[in-house]
């Protein structure tokens, strides 16, 4: 490798088991797929890992992330961002707890000393969330190749540019199990009627069974310690 070239990340956030959520994680897989990078690029699914992500974070010079962002705009929207806009926007309209850890890395990386030079958000307005296992909606799978292209592009006025693939991947280099590929995923999905896609609707139905976080003041022991001894009493 280069010594003097950028260390770049390219990192696709997000959580492929909602629906819309998972369109970075998508993203940065189909790029995988489709193109190689000299050893100065990685590229990473980074899924929910919010913080733990820091370190990978600071020892990039360009940082290029693809996200579902809800950028107040019509479904599937896509929508780029750059420099210091990107932190904002990761976290004005969370569409989920992962963007608010993310937004910590970046502030907490740029608090150390160690934010990147360079920074893109290629995002895509979610259109559907509540869909449990369920893929991308076709509006925003449609957004896929265009972010790719906005993401090369951006790249590639750094002086960074990718190679198309003559044949796949090697497996070495395959960024999720083969159980989570987009096409697994979609075809080993049950139907509706056997798995239930927005809540069990026997369990939603049924006061009794619904999880209430905060239990009856009388469901925990009461005990008292005396502060002398520090034995229950």
């Amino acid at each position: 490798m280069d010594h003097d070239a950028p260390r770049v990340l390219v990192l696709g956030i997000g959580n492929v088991l909602w629906a819309d959520e998972g369109f970075g994680v998508r993203a940065v897989q189909s790029l995988q797929r489709s193109h190689a990078f000299d050893a100065n690029v990685c590229l990473m699914d980074g899924g929910t890992q919010g913080l733990y992500l820091l370190h990978h974070v600071r020892a990039a010079d360009v940082l290029l992330v693809f996200d579902a962002v809800d950028y107040g705009l019509p479904p599937a929207t896509l929508h780029c961002v750059y420099g210091d806009d990107v932190p904002r926007f990761m976290g004005a309209r969370k569409v989920s707890l992962h963007q608010t850890g993310f937004q910590e890395v970046l502030l907490t990386a740029e608090l150390l000393g160690g934010m990147p030079r360079e920074l893109a958000l290629v995002g895509v307005q979610p259109q559907t969330l509540d869909d449990f296992g369920g893929s991308l909606s076709p509006g925003v799978k449609a957004q896929l190749q265009p972010a790719l292209a906005a993401g090369l592009q951006w790249l590639a006025g750094l002086g960074v540019r990718g190679r198309e693939r003559a044949a796949p991947a090697p497996e070495h280099e395959v960024l999720t199990a083969q159980a989570l590929d987009l096409a697994a995923y979609e075809t080993g999905r049950p139907d509706a009627a056997a798995a239930a896609r927005h809540g069990d609707p026997r369990v939603l139905a049924d006061p009794q069974l619904r999880f209430d976080p905060k239990p009856p003041s009388d469901a925990w022991p009461r005990i008292s310690v005396d502060i002398d001894s520090r034995r229950p009493i």
